[in-house]
């Protein structure tokens, strides 16, 4: 019941002032139009004599009246339905006491007003209802013209409707603008967190980079060294060139990363734009190989690069460094084969690797391992097939299938 009479949201002072001046407008606009109205649009004192309505002349006693319908209006919005009923049923019982033909019905029309404007649909009907009722019904003042006062009365109710359909439709567009700015946020929300999701997604594609660069690099610096530690003393030459070959080594890890950081770097220089490598690496996938101590072999005769979109490419070579990288740190292999395949007809790339080495764990196999995880992630962004799994023979077999025709949010995702 309270909130039917109360509204309970705070009010500021600039919406106090909004409310008295409006208050105060319907005084002065209902004191003119009782002084004016009747003496204005019939000027001739015969023709109102014979109308039956009487000039009229402000008293304390109609200033009182119009008072009291009007600036309770201060009220309005905190008090909404009170105020209407006051100002209607005021209104109501002063009309026959100042045979009031004159006096202004502004002070219940701004109240039903408001009710329109801030009450539920049911509400706003009911008020309407009651205003209509109250202006038709109403007892006519005495000795007045029944035609005028029939033509009054309908005027009145006509009026009512006029300001609850305005009182609801300023409602309706306040919701719809309230809807509207809410989709908005809720939009806004969602590119928030569809860029935080991309920005994760590229952070994990970025450190993938970084992983397989020098996990790739190090390892070899590693073996490297471990050599020229070994040969120093009774082969200086074979150690100056292992040692060469860090050098060589580290400098390319150095290069790739500053050309990594050059890429994501703003306002600080030009960024390094090198193309990402491809296959067309892949020798080098077998000299690192065989630096570490792997016999490894390479077949790409049925790899034609031109019909590869350059995306799938980069894709192939990364896991096939990453599948590399692998033996070398964790196989303990003897030898390893590496081929890569592309059937135009099928639409489909393939690459296999493959080592005699300690085979995969039973963590590895689940997906656990981070190499595994990282080829395997690469794969699927493409919609490829990725498996890992031991060979009979022993050691392992990684096999990876990607489809020439990519779907287009696959591009997209793929170049981040």
């Amino acid at each position: 019941m309270d909130k039917l009479f109360r509204q309970n949201q705070a009010f500021a002072a600039t919406d106090w002032l909004i409310d008295a001046v409006i208050a105060l407008g319907a005084f002065g606009f209902a004191c003119l139009q009782l002084t004016l109205a009747v003496n204005l649009l019939i000027p001739d004192d015969f023709m109102r004599r014979l109308m039956g309505i009487q000039a009229m002349v402000p008293t304390a006693m109609t200033v009182a009246a119009i008072a009291l319908t009007t600036l309770p209006l201060v009220l309005r919005r905190k008090f909404s339905w009170a105020v209407f009923a006051w100002t209607l049923l005021s209104w109501c019982a002063l009309q026959v006491e100042l045979n009031g033909i004159a006096l202004s019905v502004v002070g219940p029309l701004v109240a039903l007003f408001t009710v329109a404007s801030t009450r539920p649909r049911g509400e706003a009907v009911a008020a309407c209802a009651l205003a209509a009722a109250v202006f038709l019904f109403a007892p006519a003042p005495p000795d007045q013209s029944r035609i005028l006062t029939q033509l009054t009365a309908f005027q009145n109710a006509t009026l009512a409707l006029a300001a609850a359909f305005a009182g609801y439709g300023l409602r309706e567009h306040q919701e719809r603008t309230r809807a509207i700015e809410e989709r908005a946020l809720a939009a806004e929300r969602t590119r928030e967190t569809e860029a935080r999701r991309r920005v994760e997604e590229e952070r994990v594609s970025i450190a993938r980079e970084v992983h397989d660069i020098t996990a790739h690099s190090l390892s070899a610096v590693s073996i490297q060294a471990a050599a020229a530690e070994r040969l120093v003393e009774r082969d200086p030459a074979a150690a100056k060139e292992a040692i060469a070959e860090v050098r060589r080594t580290s400098k390319a890890a150095l290069e790739e990363i500053r050309a990594m950081i050059g890429v994501l770097r703003t306002g600080e220089g030009p960024a390094e734009t090198a193309p990402t490598e491809g296959t067309e690496r892949m020798a080098d996938l077998v000299a690192y190989l065989e630096g570490a101590g792997v016999q490894a072999s390479l077949a790409m005769e049925g790899y034609d690069r031109t019909v590869v979109p350059a995306f799938i490419d980069v894709a192939l070579y990364g896991i096939a460094r990453e599948a590399v990288t692998n033996i070398v740190r964790h196989a303990g292999a003897s030898e390893a084969f590496v081929e890569l395949t592309a059937d135009g007809a099928a639409g489909c790339a393939r690459l296999a690797v493959e080592d005699d080495g300690r085979g995969l764990a039973g963590a590895d196999v689940s997906g656990d391992h981070h190499g595994l995880l990282g080829m395997r992630e690469r794969a699927r962004l493409l919609h490829g097939a990725f498996v890992a799994a031991e060979r009979a023979q022993g050691g392992t077999r990684i096999e990876v299938s990607i489809p020439l025709a990519q779907k287009e949010e696959s591009h997209d995702r793929s170049h981040g």
